[in-house]
């Protein structure tokens, strides 16, 4: 017989509910319970199987180490890690640091944050060492650009995808765990990650997956009341991908509702050291490189994704990147003062999920690229501020649809058959902002009706303060 008060989705969701009629309906009160098997390993285990699936989703590039340019795009399993292996010195095993002239002379420079490079660079040495430490003084002897295509070099490929993608299950399944872990009465709700259809499809195109972990950390930690904590996850985050800043400003709204500033400026305070220790052997070993980052992206213009490449696109004009950076920067500071206001009118304080939810959803709405793999930003964030199966699955077959339409558009599939421009690809980039809309409307409404947050619906009045923080 149940005994505790988890909340079950049989019984909870509407979908879950109908799903559940094919297998016996909803959990009843005199349901047993599996004594290994609790909901925190039923939710890792599905964690793991997503992210099989997603690995035998790249098979088909993983059998010929992404040589065939056609096939990546056409079998949709393109991912950067291989050609970044050979593209930014990773095969011969360069510091992505280095200001060593004759590496930066083969090679261009790490365009990523820190964290990601460090991640990188440890998985090549490792890489390195599981094939037996061959031989690389050849190496520099070859143009940087033949690299790819020489057969030692190409199994080492397949070799930096797949301990890259063990490390990537790793902190899929860590995420999983945190999710699971911010509300102990819905433990459940992590399974929207761990089922996730855009986990399958994107975890392996970029190293994205790392920051999911440390903003999957910030909510628990913050949800454990550790200020502290959750600000060094941000700024870890942040040393990742720049998007976890952005949280600090959900926590603001909860913390001048709540009258907690010192744990705001804790947070803030932990953030920033974190990121500063984390930037600093990069910025002391090579400063110039360490900027590459900053530079690379207030330079790009308008690319794949993005509102801007339809609105460029359909009106036959081109932006500079200096206005896609302020058209860009004036409407997010215009929607998170938005969410300030709407944070702040709530009748209820608004969960820091819900919160850091609008407020990155926003950003990536109007950033200049939106890579497929940018799903992975919203998922821990979305998953526990809307945790309704309807509502994620009407989100994700947004991303779903741009996820295929993406790679065929750059295989040259969607090419019009009497030439002329690519419509139906910008038709992808609508439908997948549509659907996030949607979403984002369906949280925002939430915040102004709380009695609709399936989340604050469900706890026990002696525990409603503390949660509804979270």
């Amino acid at each position: 017989m149940i005994d505790d008060d988890r909340v079950h989705p049989t019984r909870d969701d509407p979908v879950g509910t109908s799903l559940s009629e094919s297998l016996g309906g909803p959990l009843g009160p005199r349901a047993g319970r599996h004594p290994w098997w609790t909901p925190v390993r039923v939710v890792l285990a599905m964690t793991a199987l997503c992210f099989a699936l997603g690995m035998v989703q790249k098979a088909p590039c993983f059998a010929d180490s992404w040589q065939d340019g056609d096939a990546r795009y056409t079998y949709m399993c393109y991912s950067d890690l291989p050609y970044l292996y050979t593209g930014r010195g990773l095969a011969e095993l360069n510091w992505p640091y280095t200001d060593d002239d004759q590496v930066r002379g083969r090679y261009e420079v790490m365009e990523y944050p820190v964290g990601i490079a460090y991640f990188a660079w440890a998985t090549a040495w490792a890489t390195h060492w599981a094939n037996g430490s061959p031989d690389i003084e050849p190496r520099y002897a070859m143009p940087a650009d033949s690299l790819f295509s020489d057969e030692e070099v190409a199994g080492e490929v397949r070799l930096f995808v797949v301990l890259s993608a063990l490390g990537f299950a790793l902190a899929a399944l860590l995420s999983a765990w945190f999710l699971t872990q911010v509300n102990p009465r819905r433990p459940w709700d992590a399974a929207l990650f761990a089922l996730s259809p855009a986990l399958a499809l994107t975890a392996l195109i970029n190293w994205d997956l790392l920051v999911v972990v440390f903003v999957a950390g910030a909510m628990w930690a913050w949800a454990r009341d550790r200020p502290g904590l959750a600000g060094a996850l941000i700024g870890l985050g942040t040393a990742t991908k720049l998007f976890p800043l952005l949280l600090l400003g959900g926590l603001l709204v909860i913390c001048l509702r709540n009258r907690r500033m010192r744990d705001f400026w804790a947070a803030v305070g932990a953030a920033v050291a974190a990121w500063v220790l984390a930037d600093l052997p990069a910025y002391l070993t090579g400063s110039e490189q360490w900027q590459v980052f900053w530079t690379f992206n207030a330079d790009r213009g308008a690319d794949l994704g993005s509102i801007w490449l339809v609105i460029s696109e359909s009106l036959d004009a081109t932006f500079d990147p200096g206005t896609v950076n302020v058209g860009s920067w004036l409407f997010l500071g215009a929607w998170c003062l938005g969410v300030l206001v709407l944070g702040l009118k709530a009748p209820q304080t608004p969960r820091l999920a819900q919160l850091g939810f609008l407020i990155v959803a926003g950003f990536l709405l109007v950033n200049k690229v939106y890579s497929p793999q940018y799903v992975l930003w919203l998922l821990p964030l979305a998953v526990l501020a809307r945790p309704r199966w309807r509502d994620q699955l009407i989100w994700q077959a947004g991303e779903v649809f741009y996820f295929a339409s993406v790679w065929w558009y750059l295989g040259g599939d969607l090419d019009p058959a009497g030439g002329g421009d690519a419509g139906f690809y910008w038709l992808a980039i609508l439908v997948r902002m549509l659907c996030e809309l949607w979403l984002v409307g369906v949280v925002a409404r939430d915040v102004l009706r709380p009695e609709l947050d399936p989340v604050d619906r469900d706890q026990p009045m002696t525990t409603r303060s503390n949660v509804v923080a979270v």
